[in-house]
């Protein structure tokens, strides 16, 4: 996806309802790229899959896998934590 840094994105969930995100970065693990947002009002980021949906169109996707997940936050931490030095 074509995505910059610091760009908003606006999401909707599943009751229609739109929520802003802050690109904060976008991540490859084993071969899957990812995108770390952060709510524009809060400080917690979440982490969504990209990915194709059933028509075509690039999505986001939430990671279900427990195991997935944390390899991508423990990627994206060692990452945040190389450009802190």
């Amino acid at each position: 996806m074509d995505f910059e840094e610091d760009e908003v994105i606006v999401l909707t969930d599943d009751e229609g309802k739109e929520h802003e995100f802050n690109l904060v970065d976008t991540i490859t693990v084993n071969d899957k790229e990812y995108a770390i947002l952060q709510p524009v009002e809060e400080d917690e980021a979440i982490i969504l899959r990209f990915g194709i949906d059933e028509e075509g169109n690039e999505v986001l996707f939430d990671i279900e896998d427990d195991e997935e997940w944390e390899k991508v936050a423990d990627a994206w931490q060692e990452m945040a934590e190389e450009d802190e030095v």
